[in-house]
């Protein structure tokens, strides 16, 4: 899509779908608004997917690992300027995959996890604006992968009417429960 072209004025969740790809990078929705970031770096991209590759050999035959995917967080009526998001990997159902037609988002209902991988440029919105967006969707786990030496992981997960609850930053190895057992060797993300 030519950007010369783009709408403006607030956009439903409806109408950004409508717009398709934009290049170069990509956009997001932020209470109408369209948000253009650059398109992530090797680095950014490398972790992500030796992370995306952890957890598909790792996760129960319920659940698929999917990157960047438009979400429709559901933050707004239908019709009104919406929210949309773009996390570097999330986790969500086989079957809502499989009842979500390509030109539409998945919605935070059928999200089990997401993950962003905190870059310098990124680390405000990412640990700030998209923790707050992701609790108020309901999203009932968020993970926020951060690349400083040490590579860290912040798991937040929902707490009722407080939001999320984050745990402390962890370093090395991570091991949880929930929301499935997993393990990951945080410094081997960047091997």
């Amino acid at each position: 899509m030519d950007t010369r072209t783009l709408p403006r004025q607030l956009l439903s969740i409806k109408e950004y779908l409508a717009l398709g790809e934009v290049e170069p990078g990509f956009t997001e929705l932020v209470e109408g608004r369209l948000v253009f970031s650059p398109s992530p770096g090797a680095w950014h991209n490398h972790a992500t997917y030796a992370l995306a590759f952890q957890l598909h050999d790792q996760l129960p035959d319920e659940f698929s690992v999917v990157p960047r995917v438009d979400i429709d967080l559901g933050l707004a009526p239908d019709g009104a300027p919406g929210f949309s998001r773009c996390p570097d990997l999330l986790v969500t159902t086989s079957a809502a995959i499989a009842r979500t037609p390509e030109e539409d988002a998945l919605r935070a209902e059928d999200l089990v996890l997401v993950v962003e991988v905190a870059t310098p440029g990124s680390k405000r919105t990412d640990y700030v604006t998209k923790h707050k967006e992701y609790s108020d969707a309901g999203i009932p786990f968020y993970w926020i992968l951060d690349l400083d030496d040490p590579v860290s992981l912040v798991t937040c997960h929902q707490a009722g009417e407080l939001g999320y609850r984050n745990s402390p930053a962890v370093t090395g190895k991570f091991r949880t429960a929930e929301p499935f057992p997993f393990e990951l060797d945080l410094a081997a993300l960047l091997d």
